[in-house]
């Protein structure tokens, strides 16, 4: 008997077209599916109604019928799924409620009325299988995104669920953060629906592949017959894509930004301590390290939005910097706004910059109706439309598809060939760099560059 089933399934959001279209299937307890398919294909939305939340949360029109557990979700809306159902969402952000990361791992418990004396043994445990034990104490404001990303997973298994949806689980994770993730997520006991852009980690634990194209069903098939399937018909999603570095770049120009000594600190130890880095015209420099490294806090004193406690940060040129979550900082109505606004309202280059990446459908459309991948390259149109000197981009490739990224990764390429600097945060060794640089671990070791 399926644990879940979903019969011809439409539904389109308040004001916009169909998100999905006379989707059908079903899922069985135990299964670990692979949730595969472009940006706006419509896999947030399956999931969302997996999880009830399409329609009782987002409004809309919807039909067809969706039943998890036994329940159909046209008359048991989310509130009655929960233990049924968990849900890790896109942006961790906002899914955290609490301030001390014990306690939001807790609260789902305490909601499902869980006796006192098992909730704080289940908290513990629940950390510990994705590997933050030692996060239990922090607060949850001082978490970098891949570790919101860990402590959302730990919420979602301490509910004990039997459907886990995961839509973008390991965004913003580091090699070695997205390993433990996944592996928590294998060794799971209940039906997985995983939707992922890192095609490879989701093929090595799936059982099963489903592909969506334009609110469609195109795919649904096992593992193996599944990668010969993508193999032949969609190759960048068959995985085995080896990183390709440009070579460096000697004649690179002058400085753009030049960090000397640099220390920071936010109310507590250093985050960064004693570190140097420079970026020059006509070069990317790619910045790695684990989540919590410090990654962002560098990239923003790049882009002169913080400026350090103690060392030299100077700067040439004029600097854009793209936030890890994008969605958070948008602020017009349409998105032909949002990007002309970095132009003086110039509406002819903000269209101009849509087009380049693949955003022209969106012209009109509010910036928060487009899917998480679209509003990470509105972002990145709206910082670049102004032909900066230097772009400094943070995660730039959350939430993009392998066709996407590999445009993305060509566009980087033409900036630094335009004479233009990158500085890229990044976990993604498929963006191409002329220089790597790894922070280092404590926080207060300094990197060469």
């Amino acid at each position: 008997m399926a644990l879940a089933t979903v019969e011809r399934l439409s539904f389109a959001y308040p004001g916009g077209a169909a998100a999905v279209r006379d989707i059908s299937l079903e899922l069985y307890a135990g299964e670990v599916v692979a949730l595969l398919g472009p940006s706006g294909s419509g896999k947030s939305t399956l999931l969302r109604a997996l999880a009830g939340l399409v329609p009782h949360f987002h409004g809309g029109r919807f039909s067809g019928r969706v039943e998890v557990g036994g329940r159909d979700t046209r008359s048991h809306g989310p509130a009655e799924l929960v233990g049924t159902v968990a849900s890790v969402f896109q942006d961790p952000e906002n899914q955290v409620v609490m301030t001390r990361v014990e306690n939001e791992v807790a609260f789902g418990l305490e909601n499902l009325g869980v006796a006192p004396e098992l909730i704080w043994p289940r908290v513990e445990a629940s950390l510990g299988e994705v590997g933050v034990a030692e996060l239990a104490g922090r607060r949850t404001v001082e978490l970098s995104g891949g570790e919101l990303q860990r402590v959302c997973l730990a919420s979602a298994l301490a509910l004990r669920p039997e459907l886990l949806l995961l839509d973008e689980p390991t965004s913003q994770l580091d090699a070695e953060g997205a390993e433990a993730f996944l592996a928590a997520v294998e060794h799971a006991s209940c039906a997985v629906v995983l939707s992922e852009q890192r095609v490879d980690r989701a093929l090595a634990i799936a059982d099963r592949v489903i592909m969506m194209e334009e609110g469609r069903i195109v795919l649904d098939a096992p593992v193996g017959e599944a990668r010969a399937w993508l193999a032949a018909r969609r190759p960048r999603y068959a995985g085995g894509i080896e990183p390709h570095d440009p070579p460096s770049r000697a004649e690179a120009g002058t400085p753009l930004v030049r960090l000397d000594a640099v220390h920071y600190a936010y109310n507590g130890p250093d985050v960064l301590g004693g570190l140097s880095l420079s970026v020059r015209r006509g070069e990317i420099v790619a910045l790695e390290g684990r989540n919590g490294s410090g990654k962002t806090t560098l990239a923003k004193i790049a882009a002169g939005l913080l400026e350090p406690a103690s060392g030299v940060a100077a700067r040439a040129g004029r600097a854009t910097y793209l936030s890890q979550d994008p969605g958070r900082y948008l602020v017009r109505e349409t998105a032909i706004d949002e990007v002309a606004l970095g132009v003086s309202g110039d509406q002819v280059r903000a269209g101009l910059a849509l087009e380049q990446f693949g955003l022209t459908f969106a012209t009109c459309r509010h910036p928060r109706d487009l899917s998480s991948g679209e509003r990470e390259r509105l972002g990145i149109a709206a910082v670049s439309v102004s032909e900066p000197d230097l772009l400094v981009l943070d995660e730039p490739t959350r939430g993009i598809d392998p066709d996407r990224k590999a445009a993305l990764a060509a566009w980087l390429l033409e900036q630094a060939e335009a004479g233009r600097g990158v500085l890229v945060a990044t976990h993604d060794p498929l963006l191409p760099a002329h220089r790597r640089v790894r922070l280092g671990e404590p926080f207060g070791v300094p990197v060469a560059a």
